[in-house]
């Protein structure tokens, strides 16, 4: 067998060796480790992953591109599956707003939040929205993520949620950054709703839900359920109206107060339940049981300075898998910075930086349903490859406010070289 890439003499190769399936309590820190590792590979596919030098039924030619890992720290694609990629505008004027004190439901009271950045999207063309998010993933796929999970959520009206997931779908077929699309309609309640929520939650099921599913735009759903926005109850009609049409739930659950989203998570079997800074300890005990993955989002937190984050270690204990994500937004987290999620997630959640990476990679693959391709590497699996410029997995995490990345490889092709995109994609 020809392979067309080497990486060799590699200091650290974290594999992410196991079962594709969500990992859980000690199995986050058996990250799979291979010192003086060795990696090939063939088109799109990994062929050979271990220590020392590759066997004899692999073989170089001229042609073979040979990196030498000497000093490198090379794991899986990172794998980003929280985020709302596709909207107009930028909100820096709430920075103010909450240096003087302003809480995020009261600046979404006031007309700000998720609804101004509803009215930049919905005026924003199809091209200046794809334009903004293309920027936004070469500087993803710049910090290593290879797959991201992109919601709608910025339309509140049938035909700008249209736009959002159309855009998603073209960047999915043009960027090397694969994109799985998420429905949230049931982000907020737009303002001529306000005093008739119910009205809104009809047009969610009965509108818009039928014409995402006609042109196939998204696998999953989302609903905010908290406090002063969609309601337990509203959350399970929606979710569930949605699995009718093949999308799979997922749930942004007591992000502000505990509320009863992880319960509801549980209940429903979501895929994920996202933030979860409130929630109780029977609700982390009920996903447990349920196997959902626990989505954290600490640089939201860090953001919204309440000092308020998830209890991940608590989690981690009761055998909840954990996923860390960005939940990038032009709100409450303007970051495409996954590196410095992981920083967060291990100074501040106190995660181990084998728990972190295990976050980043087979556990965020296991939440977007992508754990038989992506997520860890290991032979016939595709060969979304981050090279960072770093001995080991303890400096990317210490050495922090940087990016660490050197070549980022997707489906076989190096995509990132010296730290930067490679060329107009």
């Amino acid at each position: 067998m020809k392979a067309d890439i080497v990486i060799k003499n590699i200091s650290q190769l974290v594999t992410m060796e196991g079962p594709d399936r969500p990992r859980i309590k000690e199995e986050m820190k058996n990250i799979g480790l291979i010192e003086n590792g060795i990696l090939a590979i063939s088109g799109d596919e990994i062929i050979y992953v271990g220590e020392g030098e590759l066997p004899e039924y692999i073989v170089t030619c001229d042609e073979t591109l040979i990196i030498d890992g000497t000093g490198k720290t090379v794991t899986p694609g990172l794998v980003d599956p929280h985020t709302h990629l596709i909207h107009g505008g930028s909100r820096e004027n709430e920075l103010s707003m909450k240096l003087n004190g302003m809480k995020y439901m009261d600046i979404l009271k006031a007309g700000g939040g998720i609804l101004s950045t509803v009215r930049a999207t919905q005026k924003a063309s199809f091209e200046e929205l794809y334009t903004k998010a293309e920027k936004s993933l070469n500087t993803m796929l710049e910090f290593g993520v290879t797959t991201v999970e992109a919601k709608s959520g910025y339309g509140l009206d049938t035909e700008t949620e249209l736009k959002q997931l159309r855009v998603a779908k073209e960047l999915n077929e043009r960027h090397p950054v694969d994109i799985v699309s998420t429905f949230m309609g049931a982000h907020a309640i737009p303002a001529e709703y306000k005093d008739s929520p119910e009205k809104f939650v009809d047009i969610i099921i009965n509108e818009m839900l039928p014409k995402v599913a006609e042109e196939n735009l998204a696998e999953f759903c989302d609903v905010f359920c908290e406090e002063g926005v969609f309601t337990v109850d509203q959350t399970r009609r929606i979710l569930n109206a949605a699995r009718e049409y093949g999308m799979l739930p997922r749930v942004h659950a007591d992000e502000i107060e505990p509320f009863g989203g992880a319960e509801l998570a549980a209940e429903i079997e979501a895929i994920s339940a996202d933030h979860l800074v409130a929630a109780s300890e029977a609700g982390m005990r009920m996903m447990a049981d349920k196997g959902i993955i626990a989505d954290l989002l600490p640089a939201t937190s860090f953001n919204l300075a309440t000092g308020k984050f998830a209890n991940a270690r608590k989690m981690i204990e009761l055998g909840v898998p954990v996923a860390l994500s960005t939940d990038y937004n032009p709100g409450s987290s303007p970051t495409e910075n996954l590196q410095l999620v992981m920083y967060f997630a291990s100074l501040i959640l106190r995660m181990t930086p084998e728990e972190v990476f295990t976050a980043v990679t087979i556990n965020s693959a296991c939440s977007l349903r992508r754990e038989e391709i992506i997520g860890s590497l290991r032979k016939g699996k595709r060969a979304d490859i981050v090279i960072f410029d770093s001995p080991n997995i303890n400096y990317i995490i210490y050495h922090f406010g940087i990016n660490h990345v050197d070549i980022v490889i997707k489906n076989g092709k190096i995509v990132v070289e010296k730290g930067r995109t490679k060329g107009a994609f």
